[in-house]
This record gives structure tokens, sequence and C-alpha cells, in this order.
């Protein structure tokens, strides 16, 4: 599953312009779940922080994101968690910790 965490990365880095891509790979801590075993596909959470995403709603975020990682839902990708931010958000919330 790594390099399809690396895969995700490098897409997400790209097509959105990110200058942050956080990926983590949370299959292992699914092995009991029926349907991801059957699929053979993992389970994710994305982090990612691009410009693109100023002025946009979460919802429209995130649609973003599985637009762009389309193909890998068919092949790779069982679940994905998804967290982004506008540059201005992330270090609005890094400055709030």
């Amino acid at each position: 599953m790594k390099d399809i965490a690396q895969k995700i990365y490098t897409l997400l880095k790209m097509e959105l312009r990110a200058q942050e891509v956080l990926v983590i790979d949370e299959s292992h801590r699914h092995a009991g779940h029926a349907q991801a075993l059957r699929s053979g596909k993992g389970h994710y959470i994305v982090t990612v922080v691009s410009d693109l995403f100023k002025g946009v709603k979460s919802v429209d975020r995130h649609r973003m994101i599985h637009k762009v990682l389309e193909k890998e839902f068919a092949t790779d990708i069982h679940a994905l968690a998804i967290k982004a931010y506008s540059i201005d958000e992330y270090q609005f919330k890094d400055q709030n910790l």
C-alpha cells in the first residue's frame, strides 16, 4: 500500500498545486473489515493545503479531491478521510494550537 500512498500524494500535490500534502495509510487498522478485505483496497487519511481552496466550501474541496483521485477509488481506495485547508486557514490553525 506504500506505493498507493505515494501515488495519492503525487496526484494531490500536482493537480491541486498543494503546498502541503500528508497521506496516512490506515489500512492495517481495518484488517477485519470484510469489504476492505474483499476489495483489496485501502483506507487513507489525507490532509491537503492549497490556495485553490481559498473561498471554496468544504464539500466542494472534498469533491475536488475525489475528482483528482477518481481512478484510484476504482482500483486502490476503499475509504478516504479528508482534511482540506487553504493556506490562510492552515496557518491560522497552527498559530492557535
